[in-house]
Parts: structure tokens; C-alpha cells; sequence
């Protein structure tokens, strides 16, 4: 069973400690009494006409709850209401995205405003933005960076009657003050647009950033806002000119091939993360041309797969090197991202640089066939489907598996979902299901963490002998059954069943099967987790929609939104009880079967 570490606790409490402090804030302080101590030696007219177009609303803060009713218990425990309505937050996922280079996508960052009142009794709030952050979740490091920098800490004032005109001036009249563009969006959720600043340094509020909040779409003002030379977020492919970013997103496919042949001959075994080698040694080992290995290694080197330092000895072929352009000091070294396509990593990548860069590579030729008929590509260029195609050739088979296994990172928070957690505290022993659980990797994960559960592996014949080797090797075999079948076997009896990445495999058809199998199988007490990347509801950008044409042309599945699994499950006999963010850009949909109604039952 998971545990809380003294760290966690730790963590959690300096996140209370946060939020309570800026409660206290919002409840001590008023806008005329505000705006001197964020902009020192702001008086008379300018004054005057900030005070009198805005008013202070809420103070803002960044707080990273493992799930969300530990989020709730904290809002209680510093007196704010715990079931204040929340919303997702575009501006903060994206400021987020581009500061730690994640896909916003993989950051479920929501937004509560718990009220709060006024020591002149006015209704504020204490904005809170909570990005869900689960133990042991890859996202440590951001939300430990984020509690240090403070970076979305901030007072909001909201504008009364905004109009590009009030804005201008508004933000003349900050900036006339030393407050300098700090950023902003539109969040469509709400229909509402932010202009943030960063307040001088001699402030004495103990916030240095103010956000500017006006209801409606003034995205002309946003777009002046964010063009201030100080103002503008890291460039990004929207700010390229348009010649410029199309031939960037031309030439994707040399960087999965870089990176596929980075893996295929071999090159990060032949380098660490410690020590710089000169290319041409690099060469002699992987037998590969010095030239052209110098051109590969600094191309990869923009990806950032390897870095390179000034070598501090020549080399015999110094002299061509420098009639060939290059440069003969030059030695490379890998990055933590190399170092994942190393295939003595632990949870290596090289398996899905083999699979994206080989047979789906060669498929995605025929995204046009898949497109104007709706068939998988891979179909029309083998003659048969992808499964059937690995099925007869078991080295494929087998490298397949290993690439589902190496995604398997998005796994890692899984073993702490709450429905895992309480069956490992049932009083009886639990079983967990997995259906079509590949090579065992995440059922592995889950008996690892938690002792008292049993397993149950449905899979192929030869996945179930893969998975029992890798079970049995990590100590968990003697807890773990297995079956060999199809979807139609499920075993019944169990207590929680899990699906992870296989109903995106499948048509609508075909997934109303599947569910209906396990809910067939399923007690009435027991949980259904699946495990699935969902296409965002409001169209934006999103890891799941990149996969989303993936599997229309190697596959001909398809990914989904979380409405659309709502139905499947309700066709099923199943309901949706909740969600939980994974890395990744995926989740877990919690679902039971529905109850029978008492007249139904007569």
C-alpha cells in the first residue's frame, strides 16, 4: 500500500501555509490602500483613475494537490468554502508549458475562486490555480520549481467597464509606474481576458506581479499587451512568419528519423552523460563515417538529445576535419534525453524510437489512403492489420510490446488512484484485472505497490508468457493469475478491472463489446479504470490529437472525449463517475456498473 512520505506531508503543508496566507490577504487589504504598496510613489490623478476603473478582486496563487479532495480539505482547512465550482485555466497551463517546455496538453491545471470577505465587507476571493500533481508523478520537479519562483503568485484587480480605450490608458498609466508586461490570455471558459505585470522591486505588498482581469474578448488589447518588447512570452510557431513555420513542420520527419537512428546504430550506449567523445571516436565504435556521424550528432544536438563541449585533444584527422568545415575540438556527450534511448535504461525509450521511426513510419506514407477512405494505411500498405501483421513476425510482436511498455511512464501515478488504494485497504484480499495488459508492465507497477492485491492478466498466448518472465522477476508472480484469450474471456469476480490503451484500438462498435464484457464479468461492488489520452472538449492543442491521426492510419481506432467514452459506458450498462490526469496527456475514467432500477428488477 502507498504511503505518504514526510516529504508529501511536508509539501502539502507549505501548500496550506500558502493558501491560508493569501486568504488573510484578501481579507486585511483594500484597492486604495493596494495600489501604493504594489507601485510606490503612485499618487494624485493616476491614482485616482486606477482606484476609480478597478477593483481589487482576489489574490492569486499556485497550489499542487495530489488529487482533488485533498485539494478541498485544504480549502476547508484554511476557512474557504470547499465546493467552490472550478474550471480549467488556459493562461496559467500555457505560461507553465512554456516555462518548464511540456506539452500544455499534459497539465490539468484548474481554476477555483473560493470567496472571501473584505475588511470593508466587499466580496473578493482568493484565486486558486491547482495543477494536479500525484506522488511520484514526473511533475515533482515543476510544481518544487513553482513553489520556489513563485512565478503565478499575483494580486488581480478587475476592470468595471473595460474598453479598449480604459485598457490602454490603464496600462499606460501601470507602466508610467514601473510595472512592466508580464504576459496574459483569453480564457474562453469564462470569457474573460488577463493582462499580467511584474511590479517594481521596491513594492513592499509581498506580490510582484498584478494581473488586470476584464470580462469579454478584448484579445486586440491582448495582442498590444503581449507585443510590449517586455511583454512577450518565449517565441513560439505563432510568432514565426508563416514561410518559416510551415517549413519547420515540414521537416518533422527528419527529426523521428534522427532520433530513430540515433537508437538503431547503437550511439547512446556508446556515450554517457558524463564524459564529451570526439565524433570520430564515436565512429570507430559504432562504425560509422566521422562526417557524416558530425552532422547527425549536431543535429541532435539542437534536439537535445546530446550536447557538446570543446574537447581538449586533437585528433589524427584533425587536418581533414578542417578542410571539411568541421570542428576538430569538438567532443559530445548524452542529455537525460538521450540517456532514455539507451536500451540499458531504466524504462527506455529506444523500443518506441525503433516503432515510430520503422513500421508506423513507413505507414504514416500512406496517411492519404487513410484519410480518403477511412482504412488504416498500414492495412493498405501490408494487406493486413497491424495486429495480424506482428502476430506472424514475433520479433515485431515483440518490439511492439516493449514499445507499449516504454510509454509506460504515464503509468507511474496509477498505483496511487484512490480506487486502488482502497481496495489494497479492503479487509479481504483484492483482485485487480487486467484486460489485454500486454507484457505486464503496468500490473507489475500496481502489485509492486501495493503487497495485498492479487492480479489477473488477460492477454495473447505469447504476451502471457512475456508478462509471467517480468512478473515473476520483480516478485510478484506468485500474487499474479493469468489467462490466455480474447476480450470475450474476461474473468469474472474480480474487484477492480483495468483497460489501459485499449479501447483507442477500437471502433464504437467493437468498444461497446469490450465494455460490455466487463461489465458482465464485474461484481457489483467492483470499479472499471480506464486508462485513455482524451481529446480536449474545448479544440486545443493536445498529445491526444496527435494520436488521434495516429490511429486512424496504423491502427483504426481512434482517441475520444470524455462525453464520448460517457456513452460507450452508458451503452454498456456502465456510468462515468470521474476523472484523473496521467503524464502524458492521459487519464484514468472511473466507472461502475449502473444500478438496476427496483422497478426494473420486478
Amino acid at each position: 500500500m502507498t504511503t505518504m512520505t514526510l516529504h508529501d506531508e511536508t509539501v502539502l503543508r507549505d501548500d496550506t501555509a500558502r493558501l491560508c496566507a493569501a486568504a488573510e490577504f484578501v481579507r486585511e487589504h483594500d484597492s486604495a490602500s493596494l495600489l501604493p504598496l504594489l507601485l510606490p510613489g503612485i499618487e494624485g490623478p493616476d491614482l485616482r483613475a486606477l482606484a476609480g476603473h478597478c477593483h481589487f478582486a482576489h489574490a492569486g496563487i499556485l497550489v499542487f494537490p495530489p488529487d482533488e479532495a485533498t485539494l478541498r480539505a485544504r480549502l476547508t482547512d484554511c476557512g474557504l468554502t470547499a465546493d467552490t465550482p472550478s474550471h480549467p485555466s488556459v493562461v496559467v497551463r500555457e505560461r507553465l508549458a512554456r516555462r518548464h517546455r511540456l506539452a500544455a496538453a499534459d497539465l490539468d491545471v484548474r481554476i477555483l475562486r473560493p470567496q472571501v470577505r473584505g475588511a470593508d465587507g466587499e466580496r473578493r476571493a482568493v484565486e486558486v490555480f491547482a495543477l494536479t500533481v500525484p506522488p511520484h508523478s514526473r511533475l515533482e520537479p515543476v510544481a518544487a520549481a513553482e513553489r520556489t519562483g513563485g512565478h503565478e503568485a499575483h494580486l488581480g484587480f478587475e476592470v468595471d467597464h473595460p474598453d479598449p480605450l480604459v485598457l490602454r490608458g490603464l496600462c499606460a498609466i501601470l507602466a508610467r509606474h514601473g510595472a512592466r508586461p508580464d504576459g496574459g490570455g483569453y480564457n474562453p471558459h469564462e470569457n474573460g481576458t488577463v493582462l499580467y505585470f511584474t511590479t517594481p522591486a521596491e513594492g513592499v505588498s509581498g506580490y510582484r506581479r498584478l494581473e488586470l482581469y476584464a470580462h469579454g474578448d478584448h484579445r486586440d488589447s491582448l495582442a498590444a499587451h503581449l507585443d510590449h518588447p517586455e511583454g512577450r512570452p518565449h517565441p513560439g510557431p505563432a510568432e514565426r512568419p508563416p514561410a518559416e513555420t510551415l517549413l519547420h513542420l515540414l521537416t518533422g520527419a527528419w527529426t523521428t528519423q534522427a532520433l530513430a537512428s540515433f537508437a538503431r546504430l547503437g550511439l547512446p550506449e556508446a556515450m554517457d552523460t558524463r564524459t564529451a567523445r570526439p565524433a570520430a571516436d564515436l565512429a570507430r565504435l559504432t562504425g560509422t563515417h566521422p562526417r557524416g556521424l558530425a552532422t547527425l550528432l549536431r543535429y541532435l544536438e539542437m534536439l537535445g538529445a546530446v550536447t557538446s563541449e570543446n574537447h581538449p585533444e586533437g585528433h589524427p584527422e584533425d587536418g581533414h576535419r578542417e578542410r571539411c568545415g568541421d570542428r576538430p575540438e569538438e567532443g559530445f556527450r548524452l542529455t537525460a534525453l538521450g540517456a532514455l534511448l539507451r536500451a540499458d535504461a531504466p524504462a527506455s525509450m529506444r523500443p518506441l524510437a525503433l516503432m515510430y521511426g520503422g513500421p508506423f513510419y513507413r505507414s504514416f506514407g500512406e496517411l492519404d489512403h487513410a484519410v480518403r477512405t477511412g482504412q488504416p494505411g498500414f492495412d493498405h500498405l501490408h494487406g493486413e492489420s497491424h495486429f495480424d501483421h506482428f502476430a506472424r513476425d514475433p520479433e515485431l510482436a515483440d518490439l511492439f510490446d516493449r514499445s507499449m511498455a516504454a510509454s509506460s511512464r504515464m503509468f507511474q501515478p496509477l498505483p496511487g488512484h484512490p480506487v486502488l488504494t482502497a481496495a489494497a485497504q479492503a479487509p479481504a484480499p483484492a483482485t485487480v484485472v487486467d484486460v489485454a495488459g500486454g507484457n505486464g508492465e503496468l500490473l507489475r507497477q500496481v502489485l509492486t505497490a501495493h503487497p495485498g492485491l492479487r492480479g489477473v492478466l488477460l492477454e495473447r498466448p505469447h504476451a502471457v508468457a512475456t508478462a509471467r518472465r517480468l512478473l515473476d522477476a520483480a516478485g510478484c508472480g506468485a500474487r499474479c493469475a493469468y489467462r490466455a484469450g480474447d476480450f470475450a474471456d474476461v474473468p469474472a469476480g474480480g474487484d477492480v478491472y483495468v483497460l489501459a490503451r485499449v479501447l483507442h484500438d477500437w471502433d464504437d462498435d467493437r468498444c461497446r463489446e469490450i465494455l460490455g464484457h466487463c461489465a458482465r464479468a464485474m461484481p457489483a461492488h467492483a470499479d472499471l479504470l480506464i486508462v485513455e489520452r482524451l481529446l480536449p472538449a474545448d479544440g486545443s492543442p493536445s498529445a491526444a490529437t496527435a494520436w488521434d491521426l495516429h490511429m486512424l492510419c496504423n491502427v483504426g481506432g481512434r482517441e475520444r472525449r470524455e462525453d464520448h467514452y460517457a456513452r460507450l459506458l452508458a451503452d454498456a450498462g456502465l456510468s462515468l463517475h470521474g476523472r484523473t490526469p496521467l503524464p502524458l496527456g492521459a487519464h484514468v475514467l472511473h466507472a461502475r456498473r449502473t444500478p438496476v432500477p427496483e422497478a426494473a428488477r420486478a
